[in-house]
């Protein structure tokens, strides 16, 4: 086998600069390595405290673990930017073609003006899949394998920019697009071009034509465009000058673009044979969602190896089970739900002092599902029925992304050491829970339980003792308080505040409340007030 040196250096990637200073072509080795990003894990960490564990978790949330798919993606990646500089080589006179191009454009204010005939070798892409099937973040992934910008001076003085990355606006607004990509090149290159042609006193025609200037002159190698679903909220003249924007950039300027979005994108794709065969240039992906199979295991069973309760949980087959049929084959809802289970063990863990009782099960997995899946319920259902017009509501996992930060952020809280817990703020009241549920936190809470504990405790119940009635819930949560021992403080008796004597008043004569409660029958508070010379009479000769 050939070492990395000896590699042969292929006749249309030779003497392009724009090509040469990009990192090396992967093999499919190379890229499983470099691409893998596990989160750290140690076996000593099972031991430590449940605050600190409860941000080990948090790891999971940052790991990559790149499957077949991801390394197809590489692969085409890597074609797409290389092949679109392969028409602008800067060592040719082909490139100051170009430049006059952009010249007579900006002159115009028309994208399809020219005064030379280019090669164009760009190609666009299309990456179309559910939300939170990976796609952002694979995308991320392999781009972040290659430097953002180049410096050269040979044979021009120029900063490369090999990939940007911008979000299709809500609106479907080219002149959004365009203030966009004038801001993040000036925050890559520190130029100012937001401020000499993000005005929005310049219209959308001026603008575009100096985005694809830009673009050409700083040799971007890859636009890529995420989330752009969102066209689908534009009115329809928006939609198709976008569109056609894009069109232009690969077809006319040669720049390299590549789309990301939801099912809900698939029609602005087919509906025009110019955007088909834009985003067809090497073959667009659609990534469904991962079968129950060889693939979908081997993902479970590395996920599986990073667990911080007290003792590991084995992996059974049921365990696999409820984890598909939880998250249908979606990654981020599998590793947002194997958070937060442990996360909840853990929290179980430390109100019961227990740490037998940290074990990820069944039922826990349900139980959590059902809480935090609660606002995605519509999703998982249409893809249990495999629903794609159903699918193509739900473009957004956000609102899962705020449950999972939101549940972190309060177990740290209620984690935490008490000398180190801020004061709780005061408890909303809460709509009164179902099957007997309320009577027994209400229950819990007369023996002195704060109301998040006496939550917690009531769920481990249920998972542990599903069926029992709420007196039995009641009697199964107080033996386990009683098997912790003295670690629980007694519960002081409530106060009886009618039977409780009112404080002694002060002695001061000049004390305003004993001045009136000392008066004489039939007195008024001001009568009193005014013989004891602490108010004084009101004027009664004023002139008007």
């Amino acid at each position: 086998m050939m070492q990395d040196a000896e590699l042969p250096e292929l006749p249309e990637y030779r003497d392009n600069p724009f090509i040469s200073r990009l990192p090396p072509i992967l093999s499919i080795s190379d890229a499983l390595r470099m691409l893998t990003q596990l989160p750290a894990h140690s076996e000593t960490e099972r031991q430590y405290p449940a605050h600190l564990r409860s941000h080990c978790v948090q790891r999971l949330g940052r790991c990559f673990a790149p499957l077949e798919r991801h390394l197809s993606l590489e692969v085409r990646l890597s074609a797409l930017i290389r092949q679109g500089y392969v028409g602008r080589n800067p060592n040719t006179t082909d490139y100051l073609h170009r430049l006059h191009n952009d010249h007579e454009r900006v002159l115009k204010k028309d994208l399809s003006a020219t005064l030379h005939p280019v090669e164009i070798t760009a190609s666009g892409f299309a990456l179309i899949g559910c939300s939170g099937i990976g796609k952002t973040r694979s995308v991320e992934r392999i781009l972040h394998l290659y430097p953002k910008t180049l410096h050269h001076q040979e044979p021009f003085s120029l900063e490369q920019v090999v990939w940007l990355r911008l979000e299709c606006p809500h609106k479907g607004s080219v002149k959004q697009l365009c203030i966009s990509f004038f801001h993040q090149i000036d925050a890559l290159l520190h130029t100012n071009y937001q401020a000499r042609y993000g005005s929005n006193r310049l219209s959308i025609d001026t603008m575009v034509v100096h985005m694809a200037e830009i673009a050409d002159r700083h040799a971007l190698g890859l636009l890529v465009i995420d989330e752009i679903q969102h066209l689908m909220q534009a009115p329809g003249a928006g939609r198709d000058d976008l569109l056609n924007f894009l069109v232009a950039l690969v077809n006319s300027i040669g720049i390299p673009v590549m789309l990301i979005g939801t099912p809900a994108a698939l029609p602005l794709l087919q509906g025009a044979f110019r955007q088909a065969r834009r985003a067809s240039g090497l073959g667009s992906l659609i990534w469904e969602r991962h079968a129950d199979d060889a693939t979908w295991n081997h993902f479970i069973d590395r996920m599986w190896r990073y667990q911080w309760t007290r003792e590991p949980t084995p992996l059974t087959d049921d365990l696999r089970r409820v984890l598909y049929e939880e998250s249908q084959g979606i990654v981020d809802l599998v590793v947002k739900l194997y958070m937060l289970a442990q996360l909840h063990a853990i929290q179980l863990s430390a109100v019961t002092g227990r740490d037998s009782g940290e074990r990820l099960t069944v039922g826990l997995f349900k139980h959590v599902a059902g809480e935090a899946f609660s606002l995605l319920a519509p999703m998982i259902t249409a893809l249990k029925r495999n629903d794609r017009a159903a699918l193509e509501k739900y473009d957004d996992l956000k609102p899962l992304d705020d449950y999972v930060f939101q549940a972190f952020q309060a177990a740290m809280i209620r984690l935490a050491p008490a000398s180190a817990r801020p004061k709780p703020p005061p408890t909303p009241t809460e709509p009164p829970a179902e099957d007997g549920a309320d009577a027994v936190l209400t229950s819990l809470e007369g023996l002195g339980l704060a109301r998040d504990i006496a939550q917690l405790l009531l769920a481990q119940a249920k998972v542990e003792n599903p069926g029992l009635s709420p007196l039995d819930l009641v009697a199964t949560i107080i033996g386990k308080l009683r098997e912790r021992g003295p670690e629980v403080k007694p519960v002081k008796p409530q106060r009886n505040r009618e039977k409780t004597a009112a404080p002694a008043r002060s002695a001061d004569p000049a004390d305003l409340r004993l001045i009136v409660t000392t008066a004489a029958p039939m007195t008024t508070p001001y009568e009193a007030l005014l013989a004891a010379g602490a108010v004084k009479p009101p004027l009664r000769d004023i002139a008007v």
